[in-house]
């Protein structure tokens, strides 16, 4: 994956949508309810909410392959999904590395899926507590602590 570029993208793009839309339904979808797969759409419908969001994306070959959209201070993580293809190859390490390298602040935070908890302690998040559920939505609140120097 020596050839991956990673760059801003527009986080109302339909190729960015369209990724993360068919990645959520093969990964996330099956450990929420309706209720909960309705809320992550609605959030995703939400153009003003989307437009608030750096959106960052990792292409290969010029193809786009895994996205992550944080919080305009890059201080939280909002969406984070690699393709199935590329999943394992380093793509979400990419991106995970060009957040930290674009936050000043000394912690990032996440909600993340049931799906993803793993890959977050991959990465050095830990849990903040046990997972929660609100509006169909289950996740579990993470922190990573970014040292200082």
């Amino acid at each position: 994956m020596n050839k991956m570029e990673i760059r801003k993208v527009n986080s109302l793009d339909p190729m960015v949508l369209g990724l993360i839309r068919r990645t959520f339904l093969r990964f996330e979808a099956p450990d929420y309810t309706e209720e909960g797969i309705n809320t992550f759409f609605a959030f995703l419908d939400d153009s003003e909410q989307m437009k608030q969001l750096n959106m960052f994306g990792a292409f290969f070959r010029g193809e786009l392959v895994g996205v992550i959209g944080v919080k305009q201070d890059f201080r939280h993580i909002c969406l984070f999904f690699v393709e199935e293809n590329f999943q394992r190859q380093g793509v979400g390490r990419k991106l995970w590395e060009h957040i930290l390298s674009c936050s000043h602040a000394s912690t990032i935070t996440v909600n993340s899926s049931p799906y993803a908890v793993n890959v977050y302690h991959h990465l050095g998040f830990y849990d903040l507590d046990k997972e929660q559920l609100t509006e169909g939505i289950r996740y579990t609140p993470m922190r990573f602590n970014i040292k200082a120097g």
